[in-house]
């Protein structure tokens, strides 16, 4: 009876041990607390002055647990970002490009815009410096979000709304990010739905053509 119970406490000591932790999964609401938090850093201390150490000591976690989950600081920011973006754009299809495009803006609420902005603004120094941070940006933020309006523009091109060599079709990416990074810049307020959506009219739509 003593040996039993030895050995259930045994394994459920294990259970608890760092071993069993490292081969378990954060959860979606562990990883969205972990997601906050960086973000909150990041906007208070910038890029270059958050630490891993810092997340760790914010979220109460140890840094073997957030080097398990992302290799190193440029991952998780940039997983960080992502997190919360509006879902996969690949599937919006209204049947009409000026729908799509209107539908895209749609998703990225205003707090998001604002929120975005602020990010991509507090990062814009270090990507410059660290080649890490930004292969991180391309692969699992930008890229996934151009293959995304390609896809988008593609479908137009089978309508026959676009013509597939329309000469601005590989810029419409930069005009949608650079709206957003560079109206605070400019006008002194963050990009909202609505300015996106008026900017899709008088020059990303007619930049096509369409």
């Amino acid at each position: 009876m003593v040996e039993k119970a030895a050995s259930s406490a045994c394994r459920s000591l294990l259970d608890c041990a760092p071993g069993a932790a490292r081969r378990s999964r954060l959860t979606p609401e562990r990883a969205a607390e972990l997601y906050e938090a960086v973000l909150g850093l990041l906007r208070e201390v910038g890029y270059e002055a958050l630490t891993m150490d810092a997340v760790a000591q914010r979220t109460r976690s140890s840094k073997a647990t957030l080097y398990r989950q992302w290799k190193g600081k440029p991952e998780l920011v940039v997983s960080a970002l992502r997190h919360g973006v509006p879902p996969e754009l690949a599937d919006v299809d209204t049947g009409t490009l000026r729908g799509d495009m209107r539908e895209i803006t749609r998703r990225f609420d205003d707090v998001k815009l604002c929120h975005e902005a602020e990010l991509l603004a507090a990062l814009g120094h270090a990507i410059h410096r660290n080649a890490d941070l930004h292969q991180a940006l391309r692969e699992l933020l930008i890229e996934p979000e151009m293959r995304a309006i390609d896809q988008v523009l593609q479908r137009a091109v089978d309508r026959g709304e676009l013509d597939a060599d329309a000469p601005a079709r590989r810029y419409v990416p930069h005009l949608l990010i650079g709206a957003v990074v560079t109206t605070f810049l400019i006008d002194g307020v963050y990009a909202d739905s609505r300015s996106l959506t008026d900017y899709l009219d008088s020059v990303v739509l007619p930049v096509l053509g369409v």
